[in-house]
């Protein structure tokens, strides 16, 4: 399996799925400094169909969202661990700040985020809705963040 698909890869990929009626999961992320709660989220998304298309922000725009020194591991990298775990079947990057133009393009029978997200928040829910999908979000079980990882890092080499 390749670790990144190309937009053009994963629109054909998309084609097949649809004509051998799969339903499709999207949710896409950061996923810098992979950790419990990404996986456990992860494993819930995939639960919710028959394949798991996973959305990555590109470095570019992990570093206009998150800021400057984001993303700690390169898109490469988080796109290899990312496409090893079993939830996921595929992983295709976006360079867009939000997830929009590549959910148009795909659009997923089941769009997934966070419940730290409000339904009519998240980004794409008009297209999935208008073409007959369903937007879930799933409870994070694991209070993990890796904004949180990186400041315990950042605390425990300070002393």
């Amino acid at each position: 399996m390749k670790p990144i698909y190309t937009r053009a890869e994963i629109l054909a990929i998309r084609k097949n799925l649809k004509a051998e009626n799969k339903k499709v999961v999207f949710t896409n992320g950061c996923f810098d400094v992979l950790h419990a709660g990404h996986v456990d989220y992860l494993n819930k998304a995939k639960a919710a169909g028959d394949v798991l298309i996973l959305g990555l922000n590109s470095d570019a725009s992990v570093k206009r969202i998150k800021g400057a020194k984001r993303p700690i591991v390169n898109e490469e990298e988080r796109a290899f661990i990312l496409s090893n775990l079993k939830a996921v079947d595929y992983v295709t990057l976006f360079d867009e700040d939000t997830p929009q133009e590549i959910i148009g393009e795909l659009i997923p029978d089941i769009l997934i985020k966070g419940a730290d997200w409000a339904i009519e928040k998240i980004v794409g829910r008009d297209i999935v809705e208008a073409n007959g999908g369903e937007v879930k979000t799933i409870s994070f079980v694991t209070d993990q963040s890796t904004t949180n990882i990186i400041q315990t890092i950042i605390e425990r080499y300070e002393k």
